[in-house]
């Protein structure tokens, strides 16, 4: 992929020279189980504990609070099913623009018996705290509204949310995927009880994430087993990529403020070029609020799976929406839920801005986007 512009950041990122530098010694040397007693066993635990510090701080938590484990995906689904669990029936509160690993993970509550409410979102993707307000019931346990959203961008008021969940004897759970390296969360300040992160989203390496577990939350295991992570998630701990996580995360808090002025800075000419270039184009998610590097369009008249392939044949990555979602017909339901009928939902790009992307490979985009939208609606029926 060296000639390939990569502008998908929001679906995974590459792994940073010193991520990989870090890790690369415990797939060998430092390959000892943290849950024996001899030495090898010991040093490999010691570097496990030094990276939960590391992604404790990054969120202003205790190291006793996160929880590693496989990803995001494992993480929501832990927080939502557990702490349901634990309760053992009642109401949960989501927003409709949620990740599927949170929505699906309601679901199955659903089927289960459990009552769920799905709040509806505005125009731009915010999800509005008088709304949580209005939908919080006596046996509401858990309120759960992603702090930033992955494929429009929408940061969430989220300390309001959670205060909102708090007074109403909620815990407040918060997918911070996509957030986690853009934007600040402490999980004290913003009454958060549950929060999931994930490495793969921030230089750092896929099937490592965590789950911040206030003290004293009501969670049950997800997975069941040995007596790993205090007991809350069974399993041999991935050291390598345990480090990884943790020399990622430490990287980006060092360097949040530069980066993200950097990628607002491309996203912002991206944003402005496709605007003035490309008639019939809306952007998705709102000016402000919006996550650094994040530029969603939505095309009239065109299908972005056309789209994303001729920007391919070009040498240019993008996706039309979430990366979990890439392999369905449907459109994306962050976009209808905003608002858009279904042709122009399906009409979308995303373009996600990452730490080795350059104002030239913006230039380049700007290049070659306007000609292949104008063959495409040449081609479409749909085209006024």
């Amino acid at each position: 992929m060296n000639d390939t512009i990569y502008f998908d950041n929001a679906a995974t990122t590459r792994v940073r020279p010193e991520v990989y530098e870090a890790m690369a010694p415990y797939f060998d040397g430092g390959y000892g189980n943290p849950s024996g007693i001899y030495g090898a066993s010991r040093a490999a635990k010691k570097t496990v504990e030094e990276a939960r510090a590391k992604v404790a701080l990054a969120f202003g938590a205790e190291p006793d609070e996160i929880f590693f484990t496989s990803g995001g995906t494992e993480a929501d689904n832990w927080a939502v099913k557990g702490a349901a669990s634990a309760n053992g029936g009642g109401h949960v509160i989501t927003s409709a623009t949620e990740h599927h690993a949170v929505l699906n993970a309601c679901a199955y509550l659903a089927k289960k018996g459990f009552a769920v409410t799905y709040l509806p979102v505005d125009a731009d993707g915010f999800v509005d705290p008088g709304d949580v307000k209005k939908a919080m019931r006596p046996d509401t346990f858990l309120v759960s509204v992603m702090a930033a959203n992955n494929e429009i961008g929408t940061v969430q008021p989220i300390s309001e949310i959670g205060k909102t969940a708090r007074e109403g004897g909620a815990y407040f759970h918060t997918d911070a995927v996509a957030a986690a390296g853009h934007i600040k969360i402490n999980v004290k300040d913003s009454d958060v009880d549950m929060l999931s992160v994930s490495a793969h989203k921030i230089f750092g390496p896929k099937g490592v994430g965590a789950l911040y577990v206030r003290k004293g939350t009501k969670l049950d295991p997800l997975l069941h087993g040995g007596a790993q992570e205090h007991k809350y998630r069974a399993g041999t701990e991935n050291v390598a990529g345990i480090v990884g996580f943790g020399r990622a995360i430490e990287l980006i808090g060092f360097e949040m403020e530069r980066e993200n002025k950097k990628a607002e800075a491309i996203r912002d000419k991206i944003i402005a070029g496709v605007m003035n270039a490309i008639p019939h184009t809306r952007i998705n998610g709102p000016l402000k609020n919006r996550l650094p590097g994040n530029a969603s369009f939505s095309f009239s008249f065109i299908e972005g799976e056309s789209l994303l392939l001729l920007l391919d044949m070009a040498g240019i990555c993008a996706s039309s929406g979430s990366a979990c979602t890439s392999g369905s017909l449907d459109p994306s339901h962050v976009l209808t839920a905003i608002g858009l009928p279904h042709e122009q939902a399906h009409g979308s790009l995303r373009i996600t801005v990452g730490r080795f992307n350059t104002e030239a490979e913006a230039d380049k985009l700007l290049k070659e986007l306007p000609p292949i939208v104008e063959r495409l609606r040449k081609m479409s029926p749909l085209t006024i």
